[in-house]
């Protein structure tokens, strides 16, 4: 029976997901079961993509994203692969009715990191749209369950949520993005010469999509609120983390949250899961 195969399909996005992210990983654990595994399918076919152009670097890639690309349409298109992610993936984009154009967008933002190192403000614009702001698409459109109004109504604050978390990852990633991919995304920024001013301007931006988001996530059906919720949290602590920093210790260091910090937000949305306090954790110290 494929029911068998379907199953273990899964288990690969779920397993591919909890490898690549914990936070992420943990998210998903809050979101009712029946969204779970459509949302594990989705991380496992982006985390795909994303190692294609950030990790075979002694292999094709523009060869092995262009076979990814028409592997995944056929699988759509046969709904079947015999690749468990994207077996996985087709049956969520079926399933749920998934947009084949936010897939399309979604992989153009990954051939853009095969050609540019550096990004312009329009360049940067749409790897924003593909990379991030389509992918909380896909997945609100597994939160809506086919709800085409309730689908509309929080559009925008899914597209500005996806664009805070990358952007807040290429404030975290910016010293290995530069030195092992050689690539800058925000636009006009040397990293040689990445100054505070540039720093607050960015911040600024990121602190804007998470103000437009902040309403949206708090009218998301409960099946997937207090996920995004802790998601939200994460993701809001790891900013407020970088914004206290000097700009040389982010271009020199990862910044990351601690564990332990980690399991207090994740408390705070447990006892408060319909509260905005939650996201405003810049109080509490390390």
């Amino acid at each position: 029976m494929k029911e068998k195969y379907d199953d273990l399909s899964i288990l690969c996005s779920k397993i591919t997901t909890q490898f690549y992210s914990t936070s992420f990983s943990l998210g998903i654990r809050f979101l009712s079961k029946e969204v779970r595994p459509p949302i594990f399918s989705i991380y496992g076919f982006v985390r795909l993509a994303d190692e294609i152009v950030d990790s075979f670097h002694n292999y094709d890639k523009r060869y092995l994203l262009r076979k990814f690309e028409h592997d995944c349409f056929e699988a759509i298109e046969q709904k079947i692969s015999l690749n468990p992610i994207l077996n996985s993936f087709q049956r969520t984009v079926n399933d749920y009715a998934i947009d084949h154009e936010l897939i399309r967008l979604f992989l153009k933002s990954m051939e853009m990191d095969l050609e540019r190192s550096q990004y312009d403000s329009e360049a940067y614009g749409q790897y924003i749209l593909g990379s991030a702001q389509v992918v909380g698409l896909m997945c609100l459109q597994v939160f809506t369950g086919g709800n085409k109004a309730e689908y509309e109504k929080l559009k925008i604050p899914a597209m500005k949520l996806g664009s805070a978390f990358q952007k807040v990852n290429f404030l975290r990633d910016l010293k290995a993005d530069y030195e092992s991919l050689g690539r800058t995304y925000f636009p006009g920024v040397d990293f040689d010469d990445f100054s505070e001013a540039e720093k607050t301007k960015i911040e600024h931006e990121i602190e804007s999509d998470f103000n437009d988001a902040r309403e949206g996530v708090l009218r998301l059906p409960a099946r997937a609120k207090k996920g995004v919720s802790l998601a939200f949290a994460y993701y809001y602590r790891l900013f407020e983390k970088i914004k206290g920093l000097n700009v040389n210790v982010i271009r020199n260091n990862r910044v990351r949250v601690s564990d332990a910090r980690k399991f207090i937000i994740m408390i705070r949305i447990l006892l408060t899961p319909d509260s905005t306090n939650h996201f405003m954790l810049s109080n509490y110290e390390e």
